[in-house]
């Protein structure tokens, strides 16, 4: 199966790519000059425009000199790059999938993620990342890897061309004590701040109305301009892209569901500020 641009895992290979050259220090003109390459060949791989293939990705990685851990990591991406579902079981992949989490929000052209129980990764105050890994039994050192990614990762809601951003989160979630004292208050308080910008909408989902399509469990719907959409889930230790058309087809109609029975914006951050004033006397 000839490899696609533009998937996931595409995405994520030319990241790591990317990610291994600079932190080499060597530029993209020097890297093509030690290759025989073209400096638009490198550019288009690190850019996701091209796949390279697993050749050509050893060779880099040679020039480079990265370190066997992590040139197999970068192997193994390149070896699966052509498979259209990307699964991984145990905590091991999650990072390597988070990769590919962090190019498909810098390049969707809209995102819309069903968080039943917490406030989305995108929205999220560092404070409050924080003490959901901490909570997950996350190395410390990995924990604060998490909260500085987590940071980069909101600057796509921020940035000149942000990414238009629909959060359908759970009301019972405005309620959990997550942290010390004053983190869900902060990061309430954020999240109404984030629920004026233009560029996202925020839906709350009461309880007590009965079935619906998001009780199967969170997801995130990733479009994009230049290529297919692409759904991602993500559970305690394991998580999946899932590209199926005939699969995205009907997450689509759960986001049209979810939309019909969550509760509209502007009553949402109501509920966000009353959430707030509760959070205020306590």
């Amino acid at each position: 199966m000839p490899a696609t641009a533009g998937t996931p895992r595409a995405r994520a290979l030319s990241a790591a790519l990317r990610e291994a050259r600079l932190t080499n220090g060597m530029g993209s003109r020097e890297l093509a000059r030690h290759l025989e390459l073209s400096h638009t060949q490198i550019s288009h791989w690190e850019n996701g425009h091209r796949v390279p293939n697993v050749e050509n990705v050893a060779m880099i990685l040679t020039a480079l000199r990265i370190s066997p851990r992590e040139r197999e990591r970068i192997l193994d991406l390149a070896r699966n790059v052509a498979e259209p579902n990307w699964l991984t079981v145990g905590m091991n992949g999650i990072p390597q999938q988070l990769a590919g989490v962090v190019e498909c929000e810098r390049s969707a052209s809209s995102i819309v993620e069903w968080s039943p129980m917490v406030i989305p990764g995108l929205l999220q105050t560092s404070d409050y990342t924080r003490a959901i890994k901490e909570a997950a039994g996350l190395p410390q050192t990995d924990v604060e890897l998490r909260v500085m990614l987590n940071v980069s990762r909101r600057e796509v809601l921020t940035r000149r061309s942000p990414v238009s951003f629909h959060a359908l989160i759970g009301e019972a979630g405005l309620y959990e004590p997550i942290g010390p004292d004053g983190v869900v208050l902060d990061q309430l308080r954020h999240l109404a701040e984030m629920a004026k910008r233009p560029n996202v909408l925020v839906q709350l989902m009461p309880q007590g109305i009965g079935w619906h399509p998001g009780w199967a469990g969170p997801f995130v719907v990733y479009e994009f301009l230049d290529a297919s959409p692409v759904v991602h889930f993500e559970h305690h230790s394991s998580g999946a892209f899932i590209p199926t058309e005939h699969d995205v087809a009907e997450y689509r109609k759960a986001v049209e569901r979810l939309r019909e029975i969550a509760i509209d914006e502007a009553e949402s951050v109501a509920r966000i500020e009353k959430a707030i004033s509760k959070w205020e006397e306590e």
